[in-house]
């Protein structure tokens, strides 16, 4: 299926996936191997917080499937090693803000040290090596006003995990000045908005916190439905990733960091998603959670001109026809996801190839 990304640049070409397990990571083998990459993977064992990669045989399609800790060095330099990538999309992480109250010291060993252990590997793997490390909108200083945040804003966080993404950011620039040029690593980051779609089961996110709830007749509880986030369908900053991973390695003119998001079209409420999920079925409720919780950001929105100007890139999917999108995978009758997912996917390149939004 060559072209299916867009191009056909990705057949034959070896990829490592770190977090292959999980939602995004699922998602994105799917793709490329549809593509006709050779995809390897590293991750946890998966933990139930993605259908998808039972669902879609992802264990027996790819070229490796390692299971592996992405604090463990040693065993990250190993696996790098043997399957020799051409492109390393980095995106193990500890990606649960609420967790990351819970268990702040391992949010920052697997989002920093991971992340520099990753760098490290391939640059002793040597070749010359692309890598993607995705980290979050969430890195910049949160000041709760209404414009959309850009690439040269200052970065920050409050909560452990944001400050987390925001140290990768600030260690993967230091690794790249320092060590990047003259050891064939060219790495970039890419931080996107609040991902939906099928397949997500992840505790503390409001899609599946929805669907868990429906399922049993129940009302699902809010924590802060005023709350605004830029909502985008897993397969929009994926291909800001393939986008971004396809200019860094071409060796053009650099680009350290890159925003992917809906644009203020896609900003909305988190009232007016779970509402405008509602509005697909029946039984679909909620109501305002009465619970203490932990400080979590009010107004965030991503400025994406950079990706538009640089890349080419833009968002294919409207809000309405993103939350039909992710309403489709959850509705779809048992043993379906991995059909929904690919037929998805084949719709969206279509978009890519014929330029439609």
């Amino acid at each position: 299926m060559e072209g299916l990304v867009g191009t056909s640049s990705w057949a034959g070409t070896n990829v490592l996936i770190t977090g292959h397990t999980g939602f995004k990571g699922s998602w994105l083998a799917e793709w490329l191997l549809l593509a006709g990459a050779n995809v390897s993977g590293l991750a946890l064992q998966p933990d139930g917080s993605s259908d998808l990669f039972d669902a879609l045989g992802l264990a027996d399609r790819l070229a490796g499937h390692h299971e592996v800790d992405v604090r463990d060095a040693a065993a990250v330099a190993r696996v790098v090693a043997a399957a020799r990538p051409q492109v390393i999309f980095h995106l193990a992480a500890q990606a649960l803000v609420r967790r990351s109250y819970r268990e702040p010291l391992a949010t920052w060993q697997v989002n920093v040290d991971g992340t520099l252990n990753v760098l490290e590997a391939a640059k002793l793997a040597g070749g010359l090596t692309t890598v993607v490390a995705v980290t979050t909108d969430k890195v910049y200083k949160n000041r709760e006003w209404e414009f959309a945040y850009r690439e040269e804003d200052e970065l920050g966080g409050h909560d452990p995990y944001s400050a987390s993404k925001a140290a990768c950011e600030i260690a993967v620039a230091s690794w790249r000045a320092s060590f990047g040029s003259q050891d064939g690593v060219r790495v970039a980051t890419a931080r996107a908005g609040n991902v939906v779609g099928p397949g997500d089961q992840s505790e503390d996110r409001i899609v599946p916190d929805c669907y868990r709830a429906w399922r049993l007749g129940e009302s699902v509880q809010l924590r802060n439905p005023a709350s605004t986030r830029p909502w985008q369908h897993v397969l929009e900053p994926l291909s800001g990733y393939v986008a971004l991973a396809e200019h860094v390695r071409s060796g053009r003119s650099p680009i350290d960091a890159c925003n992917f998001g809906p644009g203020s079209a896609g900003d909305r409420s988190v009232g007016e998603l779970v509402g405008a999920l509602g509005r697909l079925g029946t039984d679909r409720s909620w109501t305002m959670s009465n619970e203490v919780h932990p400080h979590e950001a009010r107004a965030l929105a991503l400025a994406i001109d950079r990706a538009k100007l640089r890349l080419g890139w833009e968002p294919r999917l409207d809000f309405a026809e993103t939350m039909a999108w992710t309403d489709q995978g959850y509705s779809a009758a048992p043993g379906l996801l991995a059909s929904v997912v690919r037929e998805q996917i084949h719709a969206y390149v279509g978009r890519i190839e014929t330029g439609r939004r």
